[in-house]
């Protein structure tokens, strides 16, 4: 069996594409797999890392507003096409795969068009333009939340959650090794593997209120072109985090997930794979979503976990480190009001997403 699996520009595409073929290979191990991406994405770089025979093809993302770049973009993507047929050709997979970003659009259409069983999956509440666009021609549409479901065929489109790690359901809480107690409770904050200023200058202001009050454990996560910026800050407030036991800051967590399993508490960015790893978690959080996310997802997709009482929402431009103080010690002080929330982010959580993923494109090939 062969199977091939795009999805790039971004972790946000690609690592739920390293994930879904993880499932793959559980279901069917002799499968055999190949990665098509673009050479300027991250994929590039990370998929050749992971063992996985990778392809390139030209590609490139449509501006959504009108522009004369658009027809050179159109002109490298069917470019792309053309390219992707010879790799359909060549390879001759049983199964197509796609995970969003404009990468995934020349491999999924033309073996779309070839006859070739093909599944995409859309991790946000609001579908991106290379899942609509590609939505008419696959076989079968799998959506991360049930508010995505209109974007798509009906008959086509099945809730399956958003893949995530194994790593993050399996994790033990790592409180020695970043010396916190599990008697005062946790709270995560990280706006993403680049870190989120916004969140991070405010951050700051919270940590400067609390650094005398040692009952709540703070671990602050910048990105790492953030970090120096957060700890001269901090120094200026007058916080030794060598002295403030409960305060932890952190550039970059390659073990986030033991991080996670530590958290009463999340303040994060609303990206799709971000959200997937709270809600299979039931972490309750405090989401600040990326304004200048396409089509203001991020916003959506925290809009949707508000709605149900998983989590609350601070915009970007309303984010103080007075707000966020005020919204971290209301969740904490009352403690059942946040069991509560972390119960519906559970609620929305779905763990086997990635397996659903996996048997989903698996019966197209046995239909």
């Amino acid at each position: 069996m062969k199977i091939i699996v795009s999805g790039g520009g971004t972790g946000g595409h690609i690592y739920p594409a390293l994930t879904v073929i993880e499932a793959l290979r559980a279901e069917c191990p002799a499968a055999e797999f190949l990665y098509v991406g673009t050479k300027e994405g991250l994929e590039a770089d990370i998929v050749p890392k992971e063992g996985i025979p990778f392809r390139a093809v030209d590609a490139a993302g449509l501006k959504r507003s009108l522009s004369p770049a658009n027809f050179l973009r159109i002109g490298r993507t069917m470019k792309g096409v053309l390219e992707a047929r010879s790799i359909v050709r060549e390879f001759a997979p049983d199964l197509v795969i796609g995970t969003g970003g404009y990468a995934a659009g020349p491999i999924l259409l033309t073996a779309a068009l070839s006859g070739v069983p093909t599944l995409i999956q859309e991790q946000n509440v609001y579908a991106g333009i290379t899942n609509k666009l590609l939505a008419r021609f696959v076989t079968k549409i799998a959506v991360g939340l049930e508010e995505a479901r209109h974007f798509f065929p009906a008959e086509k489109t099945v809730v399956t959650g958003n893949p995530i790690r194994g790593a993050v359901l399996t994790a033990e809480p790592a409180y020695d090794a970043y010396g916190f107690t599990p008697e005062k409770p946790v709270v995560l904050i990280s706006g993403g593997s680049r870190g989120a200023r916004t969140i991070n200058l405010a951050m700051v202001d919270v940590l400067r209120k609390a650094s005398g009050d040692a009952g709540v454990q703070y671990f602050l996560v910048t990105g790492q072109g953030e970090y120096a910026l957060v700890r001269k800050k901090l120094s200026e407030a007058g916080i030794s985090l060598e002295t403030a036991a409960h305060i932890k800051v952190e550039p970059y967590l390659y073990d986030m997930p033991s991080a996670m399993a530590m958290a009463d508490l999340a303040v994060f960015r609303a990206g799709a794979t971000g959200i997937a790893e709270l809600t299979a978690k039931g972490i309750p959080s405090i989401l600040v979503p990326y304004p200048y996310a396409a089509e203001n997802h991020q916003e959506k997709n925290a809009r949707a976990l508000e709605r149900v009482g998983a989590a609350r929402v601070i915009l970007n431009r309303e984010l103080t480190g007075e707000l966020l103080k005020t919204s971290i010690d209301a969740l904490l002080g009352d403690r059942a009001a946040l069991r509560a929330m972390g119960e519906r982010s559970l609620a929305l959580g779905k763990p086997n997403a990635a397996r659903d993923i996996a048997k989903l494109g698996l019966s197209l090939i046995r239909h």
